[in-house]
């Protein structure tokens, strides 16, 4: 079982470096499902849109919700962000290489969201590699146990991490 996080600094730092990891690994044939994320700044200076980019090839998804410039709190359209869950669980399978999920964030802490289909792909033995923020990461060590491994954020030893464990699972079979 493989399994691995990672966390970048600065905000949208991860969704960056999810984003590249998923353009390098396409980029070498490796059947990569999941979701990146890709924010897009507003023209009237309020906080950014978030979409996901269901893997390998789209839809492109808007999980924010517009709720005005002065609005605080959470922006997530939870329906949006289910509806990513269900495309990338109808394309987890034996033959997938990696699953890569943008972020453990509140819905995961709370059960919902992409739990589910990193339990899926943890049984079928396709690696699992997750972005994280402090504010959830222990929920996600309560969920993951000792099976996760914490990953510096950088592209090439993410990929690394992967190829490995894929290679790892291949040996196995």
């Amino acid at each position: 079982m493989h399994m691995a996080y990672t966390m970048a600094p600065g905000r949208g730092d991860t969704d960056l470096l999810l984003f590249q990891l998923a353009k390098a690994l396409l980029a070498r044939g490796v059947k990569v499902t999941g979701t990146v994320q890709i924010n897009t700044e507003r023209p009237c200076n309020g906080p950014c849109d978030m979409d996901v980019n269901v893997l390998p090839d789209g839809p492109v998804i808007r999980i924010s919700q517009t709720l005005g410039v002065e609005a605080r709190g959470c922006r997530l359209n939870p329906s949006a962000l289910e509806e990513a869950v269900g495309l990338v669980s109808q394309r987890v399978s034996q033959e997938t290489g990696c699953l890569i999920v943008n972020k453990f964030g509140k819905h995961e802490a709370e059960g919902r969201g992409f739990r589910t289909v990193m339990a899926e792909a943890l049984a079928l033995d396709v690696p699992v590699l997750v972005g994280l923020n402090a504010l959830n990461k222990d929920a996600f060590l309560e969920f993951s146990g000792d099976f996760a491994v914490e990953l510096p954020p950088d592209v090439a030893a993410l990929e690394s991490w992967l190829l490995t464990s894929m290679q790892n699972d291949e040996a196995a079979a």
